[in-house]
């Protein structure tokens, strides 16, 4: 089967001849620091083998675990902030289709505070079985907990503690934390969220597994796309390889003063993907003063607004684009007598080919309006296709990141807003 591919032609214009050449030993010396594991933040590298190596046994109990929760629930609500349910939520909406009904619907709660989301969800699941999947390494973040408080009350109420406790599944730290002494007291089945991967690194582990497997989606498939891209990055030299091209040029671009770097996608399926990439990228990269900004954009819906500042607006900025080669839909566009929309000559064409052509038209007038296009290119809408995407983006951003000269595995502003909010609502300490 097909793994990622990626295109820098596009790019190579706005760049010295040889430059990808030039910076080659960087990069290699840092796909080096990655996997001797000799660099900083190495503490956090397991899920540099873990489509390998992964825990075949929690592997067994999520599979039977997401089999109960088919049978149990209409709705399995997965509370989560961050890398706690983005790559999730980007697999449930990559692998939604219109010809396989999912097994369970997946609502996402705990990654916001707002009241009205809150209310909006409990109006949703007033009348459907629930079971719930709470994420979290502590089990004190803010966001979730007070989502899981809310829902836990739900649960309870509803089934009572013991049947309550049968359909809440905790996903957390191995052996201590909030969430895992209170899993332990009231007898929730446990996955583990494991020490040495961070949240952005983990939509591989039982953060990410358990909710796409509820969700219908052939997890073996996935873990076996992400397994096949890693031996193919692991292997293949500098030149031909994806992932290193993909840091060479974010590297080379960053140093040639672009600051910000937009990935776009032309399918509404490729969203939360683009929701899931901004954390990678920006929470691995964003330290010590330096780091692209990662913006993303849905074609060609955004073209219709953000487009102009794309095209004319100030020239700080790459663009990466992910094209999907198959989506598994179609449908043509008739004919009409009266041709009112003057589209007839559209009659006949997929919407595919259409979207296609809009992709190459898109890519020609942002690259002469001055904007170097980077292709990211998936092969197929599928669990393959997808679990090889996670693998290229996880390994480009360890080797990014080593190549700027950063710790790519921590996250030490993350706790600002933290600090300043618990001192305004009065708690202790703060």
């Amino acid at each position: 089967m097909k793994l990622i591919g990626f295109d820098t032609k596009y790019a190579k214009g706005f760049l010295k001849e040889h430059a990808a050449e030039e910076i080659k030993a960087r990069v290699l010396a840092a796909k080096d620091t990655l996997l001797s594991g000799s660099g900083k933040g190495s503490d956090f590298l397991g899920w540099v083998d873990l489509p390998e190596k992964y825990d075949k046994e929690e592997f067994a109990r999520i599979k039977k675990a997401a089999a109960k929760i088919n049978q149990d629930s209409e709705v399995l609500i997965v509370i989560g902030i961050g890398g706690s349910y983005l790559g999730a939520r980007a697999a449930v909406s990559f692998l939604e289709s219109y010809d396989r009904k999912r097994a369970t619907e997946i609502i996402f709660m705990g990654n916001n505070i707002s009241a009205l989301y809150v209310n909006t969800v409990l109006d949703q699941i007033r009348d459907k079985s629930l079971s719930v999947n709470v994420i979290s390494k502590s089990g004190t973040t803010t966001e979730p907990a007070i989502a899981f408080r809310i829902i836990k009350k739900l649960m309870e109420e509803r089934y009572g503690k013991e049947g309550a406790a049968s359909r809440i599944y905790v996903t957390t730290d191995k052996a201590r934390g909030a969430l895992k002494k209170m899993a332990e007291q009231e007898g929730y089945e446990c996955f583990v969220v494991p020490d040495d991967i961070g949240g952005r690194y983990s939509v591989l582990s039982a953060v990410g597994l358990l909710p796409i497997a509820a969700s219908g989606a052939d997890i073996d498939a996935l873990m076996l796309g992400a397994a096949s891209e890693r031996a193919y990055l692991l292997e293949t030299p500098y030149e031909d390889n994806p992932a290193l091209q993909y840091a060479a040029y974010r590297n080379l671009f960053y140093e040639n003063g672009k600051k910000v770097e937009i990935l776009a996608d032309f399918e509404p399926f490729m969203h939360y993907v683009c929701e899931w990439w901004k954390q990678l990228f920006a929470e691995s990269e964003g330290k010590d003063g330096k780091g692209l900004f990662t913006a993303s954009l849905d074609f060609t819906t955004d073209l219709h607004s953000v487009g102009q500042l794309v095209q004319d607006g100030e020239r700080n900025l790459i663009e990466t684009v992910m094209e999907v080669d198959d989506t598994g839909a179609a449908i043509q566009v008739e004919s009409d007598a009266d041709n009112y929309d003057q589209l007839n000559y559209l009659a006949g064409m997929d919407l595919n080919y259409i979207n296609k052509k809009a992709q190459e038209g898109t890519r020609q007038a942002h690259v002469d309006g001055g904007v170097p296009n980077l292709v990211v290119n998936i092969p197929k809408r599928d669990e393959f296709s997808l679990g090889a995407l996670f693998y290229f983006f996880e390994f480009a951003c360890g080797v990014d990141g080593y190549t700027l000269g950063i710790n790519p595995f921590d996250q030490p502003g993350v706790e600002a807003y933290k600090k300043n909010m618990f001192h305004l609502l009065g708690k202790e300490g703060y």
